[in-house]
């Protein structure tokens, strides 16, 4: 799984005024971006689009564990929030027609699009979007973006159209944070994880698990109808069977492509699209910073110096991807480049282990993921660390097994994941994360940068915690992943960049 990070910072600051957002058209969305290359016959608006993916969900509830596949699938295409997070990064009003914020920053007044239903027919109100704000906060919910949104004090229906919400303190990243957030029929009575609800320009279809996913486009959207009939996502387990899927026309779209080495093939002729867009995946070698020998900061910098990460990068994505020195990628306006903080230098690896008491070298249990690129970066991690003297016993797992004995149990020693979202770095400021990393200040830095009132103060606090992460290499932070997405020159109007694993469906186009 590639864990979706609970982003929290907004996109732009807010000041602690009386806001009056702009009202979105009713009936009106915006086509994401990307995908430029012109379809080659005028577009059919009753064709079908097939998309490929190698991030199934593990179930459809966003509150239960569904990982990167429910929100690729579902997100913005059969479930909305109050504010959508567009391709571009900009927060956008969606379900929410207006909101204020009184001037202390603490209370919130939403005002619902009018005509607003769900799939199942029943009117979309405030009490549906108090029930939604509530599953994610509440006790059970397994929402990534739970603990950012517990500074929520009320949640209260002023009006069936009207919604207030009250902040204990307040949260810069507020209406950030409300983009995570579906918004679903409180009066569903089926089962989430297997049947979806939603307000979005496509109803769910038929999940074959292990297979496929389909989607059908609504024609009683409150919006704007999606530009295709519906859409399938293919999933499939292997990079080299997702190629030869989109070579042989079983799929129209990669949402992402795994397998760099492919790519000469589709280079090779004009009948494909190659879309190089921004990532904000980081894939990391996650320590156990709560536990011997991980919680000694010269331990993991000695790990971190033993291995040569651009030598990775290039071992598995060649000319593509970004070397990066911290959990920020350079589209977070926090971002500094740390990487001189964790170079490859194995002589001072050495030295660090001395100091750390441990010259005879250690052995730890690396926990992986069984799907690509893990299995072939663990065992290039593996070799390098040998020759510094450390062991590494690689111990390779499901995505299921990884969500319970890594995030849930915290029971490892080191781990890889992925992680996804952008402005993910406060997680280091949550000593409870599974990660285990605790530093006072960069709890009291991150903390504070959600209670300013400018960008620029929170960007400040935030490089602050940045740095001092990349010293101690809370993580050690591998690459920064590329997004390629690969198109067949039948479709256009899709997105390009891989912001929070987010996929909007609605706006391809396809040749007839």
């Amino acid at each position: 799984m590639r864990i979706a990070s609970p982003a929290l910072t907004a996109a732009a600051a807010l000041s602690a005024v009386l806001v009056l957002a702009s009202c979105s058209p009713s009936g009106t969305q915006d086509p994401p971006a990307g995908g430029d290359a012109p379809a080659a016959a005028p577009a059919d608006p009753d064709a079908t689009v097939n998309i490929g993916s190698m991030y199934e969900p593990q179930n459809l509830d966003n509150t239960s564990g569904g990982g990167q596949g429910v929100t690729e699938a579902l997100t913005g295409n059969v479930y909305e929030g109050l504010f959508r997070l567009a391709d571009s990064g900009e927060v956008e009003p969606l379900l929410a027609a207006s909101h204020e914020m009184s001037e202390d920053g603490l209370t919130y007044t939403f005002t619902l699009q009018e005509g607003v239903t769900f799939h199942g027919g029943d009117p979309l109100t405030a009490e549906d979007v108090v029930f939604s704000i509530e599953k994610v906060i509440a006790d059970d919910s397994q929402s990534a973006r739970k603990s950012q949104l517990e500074v929520i004090d009320t949640v209260t229906a002023t009006s069936d159209s009207t919604v207030e919400v009250t902040l204990s303190e307040p949260s810069i990243s507020f209406l950030y944070n409300l983009t995570y957030v579906w918004i679903v029929n409180a009066s569903f009575e089926g089962d989430r994880k297997a049947a979806a609800d939603g307000t979005g320009p496509y109803t769910l279809g038929q999940w074959s698990r292990g297979s496929a996913l389909s989607l059908a486009r609504s024609d009683d959207y409150w919006g704007e109808q999606a530009a295709n009939a519906g859409v399938v996502f293919h999933y499939f387990s292997d990079a080299t069977a997702l190629n030869n899927a989109l070579l042989t026309n079983a799929v129209d779209i990669v949402t992402s492509q795994q397998s760099p080495d492919g790519l000469a093939q589709f280079e090779a002729t004009d009948q494909y699209t190659i879309s190089d867009g921004d990532s904000t995946t980081k894939l990391l070698l996650a320590f156990n910073d709560a536990e011997e020998p991980f919680d000694d900061p010269k331990v993991r910098q000695a790990v971190s110096y033993a291995i040569d990460d651009e030598k990775l990068l290039e071992s598995v994505w060649g000319e593509y991807g970004t070397l990066i020195g911290s959990m920020v990628p350079p589209t977070d306006p926090w971002y500094e480049d740390l990487t001189s903080e964790d170079p490859y230098d194995p002589e001072r690896s050495r030295e660090l282990l001395e100091e750390a008491g441990l010259e005879g070298g250690f052995t730890f249990t690396l926990d992986t993921p069984n799907y690509s690129p893990h299995p072939t970066a663990a065992t290039f991690i593996q070799s390098q660390l040998d020759d510094v003297g450390i062991t590494v016993e690689i111990n390779t797992i499901t995505a299921d097994e990884w969500y319970t004995k890594v995030y849930q149990n915290r029971d490892f020693d080191a781990t890889m994941q992925e992680h996804v979202n952008d402005r993910d770095l406060v997680w280091y400021g949550d000593p409870d994360f599974y990660w285990g990393y605790d530093d006072p200040d960069v709890q009291e830095w991150t903390k504070q940068s959600e209670l300013v009132t400018s960008e620029a103060e929170q960007t400040e606090l935030l490089k602050l915690a940045a740095r001092r992460t990349a010293e101690d290499a809370a993580s050690e932070w591998l690459y920064l992943y590329p997004q390629i997405v690969v198109a067949t020159n039948a479709v256009s109007g899709y997105p390009i960049n891989g912001l929070n694993s987010q996929f909007f469906a609605y706006g391809i186009e396809k040749a007839e």
